[in-house]
């Protein structure tokens, strides 16, 4: 028997495709809906059955359904939370965003006295982030097992019903991935150094490469510089909203890059040794 009658997909892009078809594969859901601005997106959805029906009518799409994941880029999830809250009053919210402080934030401050609903609430909504992705976009690009063994955070706050934090914990295991628990402020900070900084360094290397040089770039380059290929308005979303942890991020990398370059010029080898040393501590760390 499913663990869930209805799941609702808001974004179904490489995140959101993933989710769809593993909650499909393991048959978790009786029936995954995918909701989206475009037909076009939602019919390849379809095609590679990350979804069973698709709707551009958002109303539609969240009727009924016991848990809705917002997967959109991270600057259309607050409203997409706030209408799912008023179309699907019983539903469990969830989202799939890079970032949370700003989002959580937003979502904590009511809109309207006379529409309470569009304030979901500590018992009904909860941010989540899957760090697992692709420069690869889209449907087609979507896997079953992108979630496996993967790490997801869930970012509780102090007035999360510990119920809610349980459930969507719970969901995010039924999918193969490792839950850890931080708060919205942590998570960007956490982030901010270990995906949203490479990505600038990465885009920075290849924009610092002269294209007539291209033909002798090996692999070094192409690993070094491949998320500098994804999505360019996503992520000027994620580094806008998560402003301040980028800027601070940016500051460390900056006085590790001055020191490679004082140690460089002044042709101090035991310094450039020790630093690079330092960086291959922490990498080996990582222990892949």
């Amino acid at each position: 028997m499913p663990l869930y009658e209805r799941v609702a997909i808001v974004g179904v892009g490489l995140i959101g495709g993933s989710i769809g078809k593993a909650l499909r594969e393991r048959g978790l859901a009786g029936e995954v809906v995918g909701v989206g601005r475009r037909q076009t997106s939602l019919d390849k959805a379809l095609a590679v059955e990350a979804i069973h029906r698709g709707t551009t009518r958002f109303p539609e799409g969240v009727k009924d359904a016991d848990v809705v994941i917002v997967a959109t880029p991270v600057a259309g999830v607050v409203d997409a939370v706030r209408s799912a809250a008023f179309f699907a009053p019983k539903a469990v919210l969830t989202d799939a965003g890079s970032t949370k402080a700003e989002i959580c934030r937003e979502l904590r401050e009511p809109v309207s006295p006379d529409l309470p609903q569009l304030r979901p609430g500590p018992n009904r909504w909860i941010g989540s982030h899957p760090l697992a992705g692709d420069h690869r976009t889209g449907p087609e690009a979507a896997r079953a097992d992108l979630l496996e063994g993967r790490t997801v955070v869930v970012t509780p706050e102090d007035d999360t019903a510990p119920g809610l934090v349980d459930r969507v914990t719970e969901f995010w295991e039924a999918l193969g991935a490792e839950v850890v628990r931080l708060s919205p402020e942590e998570h960007d900070w956490a982030v901010a150094a270990t995906s949203h900084l490479p990505h600038l360094v990465a885009s920075a290397l290849a924009a610092a490469t002269p294209e007539d040089w291209l033909r002798l770039a090996a692999t070094g380059w192409g690993d070094t510089t491949r998320i500098a290929a994804g999505d360019v308005e996503l992520w000027t979303q994620i580094f806008t909203q998560n402003r301040g942890a980028v800027l601070d991020a940016l500051r460390r990398f900056e006085h590790r890059l001055a020191q490679l370059t004082a140690a460089i010029e002044n042709d101090d080898r035991p310094a450039l040794a020790e630093q690079l040393q330092d960086a291959k501590r922490i990498r080996d760390a990582l222990g892949d």
